[in-house]
């Protein structure tokens, strides 16, 4: 294999992950230094009103929707780089995944967030936490709605690292909410 390896220079910048040729490789982040990093993603899985007042009143057949979906966010959170071919195993430090349920429109918003000290960030584990939060609700509430949305599922907070820090503004210029 004639591949060049990640950290001798010859992969695009613009493409970590990719060498000149179109070969991948995992980043080496052995020489970055480690830092505090945190990563929060929102998403928010939208139902009907029906729906949305059995899971409020623990009424859906499979049971509570909410605390199994939210071990499941952070069970993912820790198996994301089994999941991500590229993604660094991550020690996290901390992982939680939080719900707000809306009446206006019905949904339940989600807030997943992910910690460590580390030489790479935790924005892939917050991502993956949030989705399978997502799925979770989905698989837990469709034996009575199937057409229900999973939507906006994005990264609203990272910090540390060499990038520093990143907040999502909402266009009217505030900080996203769930």
């Amino acid at each position: 294999m004639n591949r060049p390896a990640a950290s001798d220079g010859a992969r695009d910048d613009a493409f970590s992950h990719m060498a000149e040729d179109g070969s991948i490789s995992m980043v080496d982040v052995g020489g970055k230094d480690v830092t505090r990093r945190v990563a929060i993603v929102r998403g928010a899985v939208e139902m009907n009103a029906n729906t949305l007042d059995l899971l409020k009143r623990h009424a859906l057949p499979k049971g509570d929707v909410l605390v199994t979906a939210q071990v499941a966010g952070i069970m993912a959170a820790k198996r994301t780089s089994e999941l991500i071919p590229l993604c660094h195993p991550v020690p996290l430090s901390y992982a939680d995944v939080r719900f707000e349920i809306r009446d206006e429109p019905p949904a339940v918003l989600i807030e997943a967030e992910a910690r460590t000290s580390d030489r790479t960030g935790v924005e892939m584990e917050a991502v993956i936490a949030a989705q399978v939060a997502a799925a979770t609700i989905y698989d837990m509430c469709k034996a009575v709605q199937k057409d229900m949305v999973i939507r906006d599922v994005r990264l609203v907070h990272k910090s540390g690292g060499r990038t520093g820090t990143f907040e999502r503004r909402e266009p009217s210029g505030g900080r996203s909410s769930c």
